[in-house]
């Protein structure tokens, strides 16, 4: 993380530019776009996991944590994915989204990345090809909010409440991955078109209906008329 940011800091310095323009404006760092992206990203794994569990294949469970280790792995897991999706979001959708976009343009930079974004993660343990087909079209997704917000603020937020209700909340595999700390002894038993196997929910078809819908009402919510928050130069403007 702090190596993405230095370089970045540098190259803002060569290029006579704010750092702000490359997507993590400081004046709206955890501010309104960030708390909206998050309850989008709440929205979806609630949506999700809701839909498996009325289908039968989650079961939340007893709790494994309690108390005082209860609050604290839950402050651990925030601040850890707020960390994991600023520099994920960065490195993905920041400095190289706003460079290359200047030598090509915004969309087949946007595939370029969210390919690649999908692809760091194919090492995962327990990962799938359709996890991995989830982690492209989320980051299409997240694209897409750059666009129509002029920063990464909103991407932030809902990645990393999504990773936050995957890992502690509803206590479900994370890209492939179960960690310690998490709140239940929840169960995914079924087809793995549904349940998304070892890769987790983000895998599941149900997490690509949500992101579809997404896609149709985001652009609702935040028209292109909304543009002016766009750096003045920015290549996507």
């Amino acid at each position: 993380m702090a190596g993405a940011l230095a370089s970045a800091l540098i190259m803002a310095q060569l290029e006579g530019r704010p750092f702000a323009d490359y997507g993590l404006p400081g004046r709206l760092a955890f501010g309104k776009l960030f708390w909206q992206g998050a309850l989008f990203g709440l929205i979806e794994i609630s949506v999700v996991i809701g839909a498996i569990a009325m289908l039968g294949s989650y079961r939340f469970g007893n709790l494994a944590i309690h108390g005082v280790q209860l609050l604290r792995w839950a402050i651990f897991w925030a601040a850890c994915f707020v960390i994991v999706a600023l520099y994920e979001e960065f490195t993905f959708r920041g400095y190289l989204q706003f460079t290359m976009t200047r030598a090509i343009r915004f969309w087949p930079v946007a595939v370029l990345l969210s390919l690649a974004f999908g692809y760091v993660h194919r090492t995962n343990p327990g990962e799938s090809k359709w996890g991995v087909a989830g982690v492209v079209l989320v980051g299409l997704f997240w694209s897409l909010t750059l666009r129509r917000t002029g920063n990464l603020w909103f991407a932030v937020g809902m990645h990393a409440s999504f990773d936050f209700g995957e890992t502690f909340l509803y206590s479900v595999p994370d890209s492939g991955m179960i960690f310690p700390g998490h709140l239940s002894n929840a169960t995914l038993a079924g087809p793995k078109w549904l349940t998304g196997g070892s890769a987790g929910p983000e895998a599941s078809v149900c997490d690509f209906v949500v992101l579809l819908i997404f896609f149709f009402v985001f652009p609702k919510l935040y028209p292109a008329t909304r543009s002016h928050q766009v750096p003045p130069d920015a290549p996507w403007r």
